[in-house]
């Protein structure tokens, strides 16, 4: 394993500032989890999850994880979800205005984001806290991938690849991360956070979690260039 940095640098954003009334920016998947973890021990007060669904409201936007996991994610940690059906085009437009209305519903100051290193990713999450009235957090900011995807499995993520793109195919589709997959993916020249995109997870257990989420039965489906758990029971 990777040697591991100072654990004060898994909090550079956030030790400046004084708790806060939090809204997380909730795919389901594991940098958003493990980002609102770290808002927590901060002191931070999670208020509320936002996640955007496609615009028929049957799945999520790009991890495609249907609401009763959403939700059932959201008893686990005891907090509201508000499930935003939107097409692409509307994205920012709805999420925006979801924002502004959960801030000003739970008196939030603050909304926490899993972003890593992705700056366009980052300016956009900056623009539409500051459209909503909010402050954007990301408390895995520049931080190593490799040595995160770690810190995350020491912290007690369980998670697993819910979407992948061709390069890595059906066969991951499951798995759970764990040692093995980190090489796996490696061996196969993906990034191991996916933070490019490569994959997506979900997140069925984690310390914030009350209880584990029960994932419903799903077959393996393509989409375009993408491969995804198709929700069967959900």
């Amino acid at each position: 394993m990777p040697q591991e940095p100072s654990p004060a640098a898994f909090f550079i954003d956030l030790m400046s500032h004084s708790p806060e009334n939090i809204i997380c920016s909730w795919s389901g998947g594991k940098d958003s989890c493990f980002a609102l973890m770290q808002a927590v021990r901060q002191g931070h007060r999670p208020v509320a999850l936002l996640n955007i669904l496609n615009e028929n409201g049957r799945i999520s936007r790009s991890h495609g994880l249907p609401p009763v996991i959403l939700q059932q994610q959201a008893a686990a940690l005891g907090l509201p979800i508000h499930l935003q059906p939107s097409t692409w085009a509307d994205y920012e437009q709805h999420f925006t205005a979801t924002l502004a209305g959960l801030r000003e519903q739970y008196q939030a100051t603050a909304a926490v984001f899993g972003d890593i290193d992705l700056q366009p990713h980052r300016d956009w999450e900056e623009k539409v806290c500051a459209a909503a009235g909010l402050r954007a957090m990301l408390p895995l900011w520049q931080l190593e991938r490799k040595m995160l995807v770690y810190r995350m499995l020491e912290q007690g993520i369980i998670c697993r690849i819910v979407s992948c793109n061709e390069q890595l195919g059906e066969d991951f589709l499951g798995r759970l991360l764990d040692d093995v997959l980190i090489a796996d993916l490696e061996a196969a020249g993906v990034d191991v956070c996916g933070e490019n995109g490569e994959f997506h997870t979900v997140v069925t257990d984690c310390p914030l979690f009350s209880t584990p989420v029960n994932l419903p039965a799903f077959r393996k489906v393509k989409h375009e260039q993408y491969w995804f758990l198709d929700w069967q029971e959900a």
